[in-house]
């Protein structure tokens, strides 16, 4: 038996293979868009996360300094006594805070007045922006 083979190769298409410039640049835009939209997910809730840790910590701080008036019979002058033992405090019982606790999530320093508006003192957050006012997570973060 034998088997006729044809040693010519069947003829190639006329359409190019692989993708055209154009294919290349959409899809690279397409997962830039993508990417973009995942990102501002992920870094948007950093700055809601650091609200909420705002909130939670404006408390805390308004417990230290409750403290404080608690041992020495009176509000600290600047949140800088909680720390360090000032020279007219007797009952003194610190320190109460660290360095650290002097400063909400964004690294700015708590806004603290005595006396108060509406009680003994007032503390606050600046929120994401560190200006007084604002929005969202742009509020300022009171103790009430």
């Amino acid at each position: 038996m034998r088997i006729n083979r044809s040693i010519t190769r069947s003829p190639r298409p006329a359409a190019q293979a692989g993708f055209s410039l154009i294919e290349i640049i959409i899809v690279t835009v397409l997962i830039g868009g993508i990417v973009a939209f995942a990102a501002s997910r992920v870094l948007g809730g950093g700055d809601k996360a650091r609200f909420k840790l705002a909130q939670a910590t404006v408390q805390t701080m308004a417990e230290k300094i409750q403290s404080y008036e608690t041992d020495t019979g009176s509000f600290p002058g600047s949140l800088e006594d909680l720390v360090r033992q000032p020279g007219n405090a007797s009952g003194w019982l610190g320190p109460y805070a660290k360095e650290a606790d002097l400063k909400d999530p964004w690294g700015t320093p708590y806004v603290y007045r005595v006396p108060g508006e509406n009680g003994g003192f007032d503390l606050l957050s600046l929120g994401a922006d560190r200006k007084e006012g604002g929005t969202s997570v742009d509020a300022d973060i009171k103790y009430e």
